[in-house]
């Protein structure tokens, strides 16, 4: 998406798979899980730049989901994930971006965010629990708190999990037969569906505002969680791929200033 350009999410098939089955995308996945491990590994190695995924969605999109099949073969120790909740008190006493912006990934590591700063935007304008003068200003803020991580040497990439209400209120309805799921969901699951053509129009107008250049929102259809997965893995690989040799030069440059500082050499 570009700055300023408004997507009707009602028009956007939310079961869309772009023709592929379940088939050819599982058979996809695998090599681009590995893809993604050999380019963790370059990014740690490289220690340039930092890598920042934002993951937003309604409930049962499938955040933690995308986490579990997309990253499971990218190293622990280079990517680490924050799932952000209900601000604490320390946490509201403080702006809006400090807890957001001491979890930022540090260079050579990748951050993935379960929610994020967005849900400062979203929940406040959906519930009215601040003035609209309020949180219509953090959209400009948070492009600019965005373009400098960009200008330090982070990527940023936001995904926004495209989900139907019908295909929520199955998830959640299998969430609570599974006794090992039924923890997952809590009543506000069920009554924040009432609020769904708010969310709607909230993230229609949140991404329209807060889609740049350098740190650009991606719709991905969400009802299949295969496509899902394929979409999102195949989105990153691409992207860091981009990095690949400028990092490549880092890790080479590196390595010369290592050897340089050895005795004899």
């Amino acid at each position: 998406m570009k700055h300023g350009e408004k997507l009707a999410l009602k028009k956007l098939d939310p079961a869309d798979t772009g023709g592929v089955s379940r088939h050819e995308a599982e058979k996809m996945l695998e090599p681009l899980n590995e893809r993604l491990n050999e380019l963790q590994a370059l990014v740690n190695a490289a220690a340039v730049s930092s890598v920042l995924i934002v993951l937003q969605g309604l409930d049962a999109s499938g955040k933690d989901g995308t986490i579990r099949h997309v990253m499971q073969q990218v190293s622990p120790q280079g990517c680490r994930v924050v799932s952000f909740k209900e601000p604490t008190e320390i946490e509201r006493n403080h702006d809006y971006l400090w807890r957001v912006h001491r979890e930022t990934p540090e260079k050579g590591m990748i951050a993935i965010f379960n929610r994020s700063h967005y849900e400062d935007v979203l929940v406040p304008r959906v519930h009215e629990t601040v003035p609209r003068a309020v949180w219509t200003k953090r959209y400009q803020q948070i492009r600019e708190w965005e373009a400098m991580l960009v200008a330090e040497g982070t990527l940023v990439l936001k995904f926004f999990l495209h989900l139907s209400k019908k295909e929520q209120k199955k998830r959640l309805e299998e969430r609570e037969r599974d006794p090992n799921k039924a923890y997952k969901v809590a009543p506000s699951d069920w009554s924040e569906r009432r609020h769904w053509p708010d969310y709607r129009r909230a993230y229609e107008d949140l991404m329209a505002e807060t889609s740049t250049e350098d740190a650009p929102w991606i719709v991905v259809p969400s009802d299949a969680k295969w496509f899902r997965n394929l979409a999102i893995a195949s989105t990153l690989v691409a992207r860091l791929e981009m990095e690949e040799k400028r990092w490549q030069k880092a890790v080479v440059a590196r390595g010369k200033a290592a050897l340089a500082k050895v005795p004899g050499h």
